[in-house]
């Protein structure tokens, strides 16, 4: 029967847990929501159909520690040491003057020092839950605002370790002993990384390659469990949080070739732990309590959010960080997090705070995470709205501070992996160059390497002024990002009439309004990557080198005509806006009673409908260039380019003569 139980709530779940995902995608809302709103159905204070809430709890928190390795798979630790201002400067600051404001505002109501400090603490720290997992989705982790926010969030992760001592000691068990037991959590703390760092060095990736050369999936897969949860394991045994150590452990990982392999294999267990984790959240807010006081709830919850995002955007600023990013990080850092829950508890166990005091700031907490996937995916907007009519950053950079006597030189705009692919071969080839990035960590790297890299948005004219632009031979806009391109275009045109312009795209979609605007050439990714798909295919299958390399350079003179269309499969990644504007490729079957039929092309006159012939196939045989003479024959095949109404018409027309 308890069996029976268990499969039963498990199963109910599951259930609501799919049809609640499916609708919030549906509606295009976040899935940590969906999650949210399970916890409260299924939770004790609604239907109550799961008993054992702190069981799932414990197995749910592993999601954060599966989290917290793959965040730091993404770090290394030169990467990690460059953002220490950020960590131990803003994030610092951010815990102390939030705890300050919020112990000050609670003392107003409740002159205890230890229940007003334990509030303030905890409401000071941010969900890194829901943070990391909003910002990896969407692509910002590696964005100057979401490097603040991680910095910050390490900062907090770290705070909890001395905050689970000193909350205890401040029930009266034993002040005299604070000082005492925060030196010994911080020694702890330096022998655990010291020791991870150790094993991460000279053991690991002796494990990882023995385990690979066996090729057994599933053994890897245990293997990266295994070190997770060894890692967490060691942490917690002296008494620090479990997802430092998992974050520590990715660190270590972060920069061997198994990288990818292991952030792919820890993936499953890390989405579907997380989920669990919002589940149980939500299964702590109290329906009932939340309606009887939901006008002080609504208040704690907007003062929250205004205090944080104030606090951290001021800080921010103060820093030297622009106003739209500033703001952005605090938008972003304005809810509890997930731990805030852990020192409610500790403190009710210790009689720091009354159960009322509880139940609000369990509501608090829910409700600001429920808020937080929403201000994260319109943080740019809202930042952008908040940050106008200030001096910000960007405004005071737009003055360089640089300045070069290169002429006839490159200029790379974005010194990303691209840019610093071309950066390599230009400096071998002792061309000079001028890279332009605003990533300042990166820049400052690139220097220390000797590379002619400085800080500068590339859509300011004052900016590619300074990069002289004007006097240079050729500008490469290395991000695929199509607007941004366009402005930098029209800057670059303003400057100079006669600079080659090489853009860099994802596919030919705007090549026609990057062509208008200005730009020389249009490099698509895509296309790029099949030629030199296609080269491989011949070297493997026999075709002599020169051949292929005749072929290959034969369609880039033609500017990738034949490339330029595509065959539209049933699915495909473009909105039906764009797929109207692109050409594509068709083939047409001439059928025996076909109109086309004993016509040439000549007569046929395709050009007027505004498509063009790319190719003609008979009896297995291959026609590259057919002309003007070429006679059209039945069951031949015709291969024809163009937007999709007028392919369809002329297909129309070839067939039935209309």
């Amino acid at each position: 029967m308890v069996l029976q139980g268990i499969f039963t709530e498990i199963f109910s779940l599951l259930a609501i847990a799919v049809v609640l995902v499916w609708l919030f995608k549906r509606l295009n809302l976040p899935p940590v929501l969906a999650y949210l709103a399970v916890g409260v159905l299924v939770g004790p204070h609604a239907l109550g159909w799961i008993s054992e809430y702190q069981e799932i709890h414990l197995v749910a928190e592993f999601g954060i520690v599966f989290l917290l390795f793959s965040l730091g798979l993404e770090f290394s630790i030169p990467k990690l040491m460059a953002m220490r201002h950020i960590v131990f400067g803003l994030g610092s600051a951010q815990v102390v003057a939030t705890s300050c404001i919020i112990i000050a505002i609670v003392m107003v109501y409740n002159p205890h020092f230890a229940t007003a400090f334990s509030i303030g603490t905890l409401l000071a720290l941010s969900s890194t839950a829901i943070v990391v997992k909003q910002l990896s989705e969407s692509g910002e982790l590696h964005t100057r605002r979401g490097q603040l926010a991680i910095g910050i969030l390490l900062f907090q992760d770290i705070a909890v370790v001395p905050l689970l001592i000193i909350l205890p000691l401040l029930s009266g068990e034993g002040e005299h002993h604070l000082v005492w037991a925060l030196s010994i959590a911080l020694t702890k703390g330096a022998f655990v990384c010291m020791l991870l760092w150790a094993v991460g060095k000279w053991v690991l990736p002796r494990l990882f390659n023995e385990v690979a050369q066996l090729r057994t999936d599933e053994l890897f897969v245990l293997t990266t469990l295994l070190v997770t949860l060894f890692a967490s394991g060691l942490t917690h045994f002296f008494g620090l949080s479990m997802a430092l150590g998992a974050f520590l452990a990715g660190i270590m990982l972060g920069e061997s070739q198994y990288r990818h392999q292991l952030e792919a294999d820890i993936r499953p267990f890390r989405d579907i732990l997380m989920g669990l984790f919002f589940v149980t959240v939500g299964m702590q807010l109290d329906m009932s309590f939340v309606w009887f006081n939901a006008y002080w709830i609504l208040l704690a919850v907007c003062g929250l959010i205004l205090i944080k995002a104030l606090l951290i955007k001021q800080l921010a600023h103060f820093m030297g960080e622009t106003a739209k990013d500033a703001w952005a990080t605090g938008l972003m850092l304005c809810q509890m997090g997930e731990f805030g829950f852990v020192l409610i508890a500790l403190a009710l166990q210790h009689q720091l705070i009354e159960s009322s005091y509880a139940s609000l700031l369990i509501s608090i907490g829910v409700i600001s995470m429920a808020m937080t996937p929403y201000l994260i995916d319109k943080n740019q907007q809202l930042a952008k709205k908040l940050s106008r009519g200030e001096k910000s950053e960007q405004d005071k950079t737009a003055a360089p501070n640089f300045s070069t006597n290169l002429t006839n030189h490159v200029v790379i705009c974005g010194f990303g992996r691209v840019g610093q692919t071309v950066a390599r071969f230009l400096k071998a080839e002792a061309i000079p160059y001028i890279a332009l990035d605003i990533d300042p960590i990166r820049v400052r790297e690139a220097q220390a390497a000797g590379e002619n890299v400085q800080f500068g948005h590339v859509r300011q004219k004052d900016i590619l002024k300074a990069a002289k632009v004007d006097k240079s031979r050729l500008v490469i806009i290395s991000f695929a990002d199509y607007a941004k391109a366009m402005s930098v275009v029209s800057v670059v045109r303003q400057l100079s009439d006669s600079v080659k312009i090489l853009v860099r795209m994802r596919d030919d979609q705007h090549l026609i309004e990057l062509k208008n605007a200005g730009v020389t050439e249009v490099v698509p990714e895509s296309l790029e990557a099949s030629l030199m798909l296609v080269s491989h295919v011949l070297f493997m299958s026999g075709v002599p080198v020169k051949r292929i390399l005749r072929r290959v350079q034969q369609e880039r003179k033609n500017r990738y005509g034949i490339l330029h269309g595509y065959f539209p499969g049933e699915n495909t990644d473009l909105s039906a806006e764009s797929i109207g504007r692109l050409e594509y490729m068709h083939a047409i079957a001439i059928t025996d009673d076909a109109f086309a039929v004993n016509k040439t092309l000549g007569e046929l006159k395709l050009s007027k409908r505004r498509v063009e012939v790319m190719g003609l196939r008979r009896n297995d045989n291959e026609i590259d260039h057919p002309t003007e003479e070429t006679l059209i024959q039945a069951q031949d095949i015709l291969i024809i380019r163009g937007k999709p109404r007028q392919v369809e018409r002329t297909e129309r027309y070839l067939l039935e003569g209309d």
